[in-house]
């Protein structure tokens, strides 16, 4: 057997197939039969990481989560291809990195997020539980890793841009066919739109930020084809399938956000950006400073008989205003207490990923629901807060300069460009970006793999589109001194 002809791989490819197939009947090891098909993607992994790249892609939207023994949990078969992916990157920096584009590196965008990864494991070093924080940190590692640094070599242009829309939207097209097929046989009931989810989502929260973050991608991918040919049919058809699937979650953050993302797109356009956000942020912390005043947030206690679970939207949306939700009520009792929580440990926090195992001594008794005991151990549903409790005030005061950054240098990077396609797909990367921090929050979802993907990505997409306006406007400025 000649292992340098392709006759002879393809040989021994089949010979181990057939003995793993042999062995794992033989054993019950079932484990083994799928021993090739690691080998094969290891191989390829080493040989072409780009095709394992695309795999992965392909696998955001079809993975699901597993949760094992000793608390651990994970996505699969995401996350293993992520660790793996990390891996083969390091060994290609070490061998190519001289042919790495160091401006990449260097740019504002790679050097805050740099700065809010480094802060991460600091917090780590002094956590209550370091454990638990270190499992977060690594988890945290390679998800920038491979959805930022990665990304940021393989999403360099215009056409690499359309081969993720691709790679991601039908897959995930595929995953919301049979969800909403699912849900159609209980008459789209919003009590049972948790059940029709497995195994391709958590939670019909998850599911509403995978397809609302995605939304704009399919609005701008109108704008690629001819108006009223085949493929840009298909994609309206995608489009108004999406808003459908996105009511049907029933998520009320789904909604907010797409009004936000419609809202930001002509502030962008405007570039009010910064002006906005200054707004918020102010707004934000007035609005903090009363409720902690004289203890006035206590005034927002719920009544424990009336805080219910609701099975009818529209009474959902009744209760929500009347403060009578059970979802906005558990909220506010957690919220309370990350508040107490961050006021004892103000500078450092408790630690990434350290929330729910240090919140209940902490939590106000008249805020208490029918949900507070938490079984499922989730987390206290807003990334700022969160980050707040466990990083310290420099870990919000980074995260928000990063996120703000992002938005506000994104603008900017808009006005530049003059290329149609390229402000298109600088404006999809933008508003998918507010579309996650809108669901941020009050929710919890970086640390997800259908979510916590494009926030980096889109930040990655985001520099190289900027590092190409720079290397155009560096070709061009030769040419228009010499016509001086």
């Amino acid at each position: 057997m000649d292992l340098a002809t392709p006759q002879g791989q393809f040989s021994l490819f089949a010979s181990l197939l057939l003995l793993s197939l042999f062995a794992g009947i033989a054993s019950g090891q079932f484990f083994l039969i799928g021993l090739p098909a690691f080998l094969l993607l290891v191989f390829l992994t080493l040989v072409d990481f780009r095709k394992v790249f695309y795999l992965l892609l392909i696998c955001i939207p079809l993975s699901s989560e597993v949760h094992l023994s000793n608390g651990f949990g994970t996505d699969l078969p995401t996350e293993p291809l992520m660790l793996g992916i990390m891996l083969v990157y390091f060994l290609h920096l070490i061998r190519y990195g001289k042919e790495t584009n160091v401006a990449f590196f260097k740019h504002p965008i790679t050097l805050l997020l740099l700065l809010h990864l480094s802060w991460i494991f600091c917090t780590t070093l002094t956590s209550d539980s370091f454990f638990i924080s270190f499992k977060y940190a690594l988890a945290k590692t390679w998800y920038v890793i491979t959805f930022y640094f990665m990304a940021g070599q393989l999403i360099k242009t215009e056409l690499d841009f359309k081969k993720l829309f691709w790679l991601v939207g039908i897959p995930l097209l595929f995953t919301v066919v049979i969800i909403v097929g699912r849900h159609a046989t209980f008459d789209f009931s919003f009590a049972d739109v948790n059940k029709i989810l497995t195994p391709f989502q958590r939670n019909h929260v998850n599911y509403a930020a995978t397809l609302t973050l995605f939304f704009p991608f399919i609005f701008f991918a109108l704008f690629w084809y001819k108006s009223f040919s085949r493929i840009w049919w298909c994609l309206l058809g995608a489009a108004v399938f999406f808003l459908f699937a996105i009511y049907t979650t029933y998520t009320r953050a789904a909604f907010v956000a797409l009004l936000m993302a419609s809202g930001a797109y002509f502030i962008i356009q405007w570039r009010l950006v910064r002006y906005v956000l200054l707004t918020g942020l102010v707004a934000a912390i007035i609005g903090i400073a009363y409720l902690a005043y004289e203890n006035r947030y206590l005034d927002l206690a719920p009544n424990y008989d009336t805080t219910v679970t609701h099975y009818q939207f529209d009474n959902l949306i009744e209760a929500t205003y009347k403060m009578e939700d059970i979802s906005t009520m558990e909220r506010v009792y957690r919220w309370v207490a990350g508040f107490q929580m961050s006021s004892e440990n103000p500078w450092l926090g408790y630690g990434p990923g350290n929330f729910t195992t240090f919140y209940r001594s902490y939590t106000v008794s008249s805020f208490e629901t029918y949900v507070s005991n938490n079984p499922d151990n989730s987390g206290v549903h807003s990334y700022f807060l969160m980050t707040l409790i466990e990083q310290g005030i420099i870990g919000l005061a980074l995260f928000i300069l990063l996120t703000f950054f992002v938005l506000i240098y994104g603008e900017t990077i808009y006005h530049a460009t003059s290329d149609p396609l390229r402000k298109r797909i600088i404006m999809t990367v933008l508003l998918c970006t507010i579309i996650i921090d809108a669901f941020l929050l009050i929710n919890d979802l970086v640390e997800t793999d259908k979510v916590g993907s494009f926030f980096f990505m889109c930040m990655a997409i985001l520099v190289n589109m900027d590092l190409l306006q720079r290397e155009e406007e560096q070709s061009l400025s030769p040419s228009l001194k010499s016509k001086k």
